[in-house]
């Protein structure tokens, strides 16, 4: 009869296999040949509390490797995390707490929605960046509030990915030594051995990095597993545990091969091997034994987070200022100060809106302490510094200015870790043509409705001589279409700020496109730029003759036009449209309002590909935009060239009236 240990490790196995079994889908391999690595932590290691799994002071676990989830299923379930046996059995099934891949805010004990490999290596990174930035803000001698480590498992895919090299690469300049990661090196891919395209040397390469690394010789051994993992706490850098492991471990003829990643087992497989790891044949057993043994841990972190509150309510009472600002920061909310602040609304004078961006940016800044940002290397064109901010370094862990080099997927991955840590508010930015490079984390930002900002700059055309490759044409329309995404656009000063107070209070992530030219203020412009499309000049008569809509830079053209169609007896109305999403979320009465159906004389002016504007021109309409790609020119002569002209709006205005 195997020790306790062994039954535990082999429970883990068996239960993975029977959901993916179950559920005639998923991955049981990963899960398999992991389970030694996944009990020496969440066994022994991990700093956690199942009956909360939101304590402030946790360790954080994250499974890079997603497809490997049922492993994850299966340790919440054990160590009492609220999945119960009956949830197992609902893997990948409809409206289950247990989907194909782990999604955060749907299963307790999910600390990120993984599933593009490499993804949560780099938010791994950001959890660490966030313990360190709150540690150095909150503590204080004697009490270490702040004081957990960053956990994440990822696989050979993740490695090959090239977001981990990025993300690996900053959390080795910033020394972040209470960040492990654990290599579940199997040697296996979907087509077969890794060698076929992936033959480097994986420990080299991190040292290179200036990570700590640490090899184990036997990844099937917890115990070693165990011993690696504890050391890793001792290293003055981030760690990277090798851990060589045999996918699918246990099933006879299928182990160790491609066979056993992505499909069930079969039947007469499982079986075999649950006889093989001394396992029930009944699917779904659990012994009390391992209950108990699982339990033991759950109790433990029980008695460290009680330990914390006890320290936490004295220190309290010695720092009363401080816990109010740890209940603030972590409440995720603004107070009116912020929200209610009439300075924020005050700009003067033609100024780009990444210029206004950045006064906000400031602004803010003195208003919200908790606010951290920083750029891929593009910050004082960003606009994105922080002044007073200081800079975060290994040696500077109070700076409020990240400098993430030129990693654009990585620091939108990082960011979202930020956000996912909690207690921060957090944003980035880079030129709007490299969102491209950051989209697939951008994606997961939107579903897990993240708060982070994106701040992107040089957003059209008007980025001028440098030319086709750094001038966005179908961006807007990408991004537009990610759904939980907002795509603000603003006009001028008053129409960032509302951007700016969308992103910190609306619960989503925010893109903010912003302009790398100067642009007039509008004296009606404001906080109706937060419902996304509002009226910035009425037509004269009750119903307009014809309505003109823009985003962005572009409204200047929008607001010409309308001038040289009153001078033609054209009544016309002019919308202001920074954020459809948001516009799509209001009444259908104020829709009507500011769209009047009745009104299907339309024209829509924005720099960018035309194919989101249909929706609001209709048949009737004309949509001016640029649907092919830019040219290297100064920005005013290729505006001209383009069509990006009041006159051009004005005969496309006239055009409509005559349908």
């Amino acid at each position: 009869m195997a020790d306790i240990h062994e039954q535990t490790i082999n429970t883990i196995r068996i239960l993975a296999a029977d959901m993916v079994q179950q559920a005639n889908s998923g991955h049981p391999g990963a899960p398999m040949g992991m389970a030694p690595l996944a009990y020496a932590l969440y066994g022994n290691a991990l700093r956690m509390n199942p009956a909360d799994p939101d304590w402030a002071d946790r360790d954080r676990f994250i499974l890079s490797s997603g497809h490997a989830s049922a492993l994850l299923y299966s340790l919440l379930h054990l160590y009492g995390f609220g999945l119960t046996l009956d949830d197992l059995k609902q893997f990948r099934q409809w409206g289950s707490k247990t989907p194909g891949h782990p999604e955060h805010g749907l299963t307790a004990g999910v600390e990120a929605t993984a599933g593009p490999l490499g993804q949560g290596v780099a938010s791994a990174v950001g959890f660490a960046i966030a313990e360190t930035m709150l540690a150095a803000h909150f503590n204080r001698e004697g009490f270490p509030v702040v004081d957990h480590r960053t956990w994440a498992v990822c696989g050979d895919g993740c490695m090959m990915e090239g977001i981990s090299s990025e993300a690996a690469s900053l959390a080795g300049t910033l020394k972040l030594s209470k960040l492990t990661l654990i290599y579940d090196d199997n040697e296996i891919s979907i087509e077969g051995n890794t060698d076929i395209a992936f033959r480097e040397d994986v420990p080299a390469r991190f040292a290179a990095y200036g990570w700590n690394v640490i090899r184990v010789k036997d990844g099937n051994d917890w115990a070693q597993v165990l011993e690696a993992l504890e050391a890793s706490k001792a290293s003055d850098r981030p760690t990277l545990v090798v851990c060589p492991t045999t996918i699918g471990f246990g099933a006879g003829e299928k182990e160790g091969t491609p066979g056993v990643h992505g499909e069930p087992l079969g039947a007469d497989i499982l079986l075999a091997t649950a006889r093989r790891l001394g396992m029930p044949d009944e699917p779904f057993t659990v012994s009390d034994a391992v209950y108990e043994n699982c339990r033991k841990a759950g109790e433990k972190g029980a008695e460290k987070e009680k330990a914390w509150q006890t320290m936490f309510e004295a220190y309290r009472k010695a720092y009363p200022e401080l816990a109010e600002e740890w209940d603030q920061w972590f409440s995720g909310e603004i107070s009116d100060d912020v929200a209610l602040n009439d300075s924020l609304w005050a700009f003067e004078g033609k100024m780009a809106t990444r210029a206004t961006s950045g006064e906000m940016i400031n602004r803010l800044a003195a208003l919200l302490p908790n606010l951290v940002g920083g750029s891929a290397d593009l910050a004082p064109s960003n606009k994105t510094n922080i002044k007073k901010g200081g800079d975060y370094s290994a040696e500077n862990r109070a700076g409020r200015n990240l400098h993430f080099g030129v990693r654009e997927h990585a620091m939108a991955a990082i960011c979202n870790g930020i956000a996912l840590h909690g207690g921060l508010r957090v944003f980035c930015g880079t030129f709007f043509v490299f969102s491209d490079y950051m989209k697939h984390a951008m994606r997961l930002s939107a579903i897990m409705k993240l708060p982070v900002t994106y701040v992107l700059t040089h957003d059209s055309i008007g980025v001028g001589e440098d030319g086709m490759t750094h001038e966005p044409i179908e961006q807007l329309t990408g991004l537009r279409a990610t759904p939980d995404l907002l795509v603000f656009r603003p006009a001028d000063g008053k129409e960032t700020a509302a951007g700016w107070l969308t992103a910190l209070t609306y619960g989503l992530p925010t893109a903010l496109i912003l302009s790398r030219q100067g642009l007039p203020q509008y004296e009606n412009s404001g906080s109706g730029a937060m419902k996304g499309g509002y009226i910035l000049k009425d037509s004269q008569k009750a119903t307009p003759d014809v309505i003109l809509m823009a985003s962005g830079s572009e409204v200047e053209q929008a607001l010409k036009a309308g001038e040289l169609l009153a001078a033609q007896g054209v009544d016309a109305r002019v919308v202001s449209m920074p954020c459809m999403e948001l516009f799509e979320r209001q009444s259908p009465e104020y829709r009507e309002q500011v769209l009047p159906a009745a009104v299907r004389a339309r024209v829509s002016v924005e720099a960018g590909a035309t194919m989101p504007w249909y929706k609001y021109v209709g048949l009737d309409g004309e949509a001016i935009g640029i649907d092919h790609y830019g040219a290297s020119a100064p920005a005013g002569r290729l505006f001209k060239e383009f069509g990006f002209t009041a006159e051009n709006v004005c005969a496309a205005a006239l055009r409509v009236l005559k349908k």
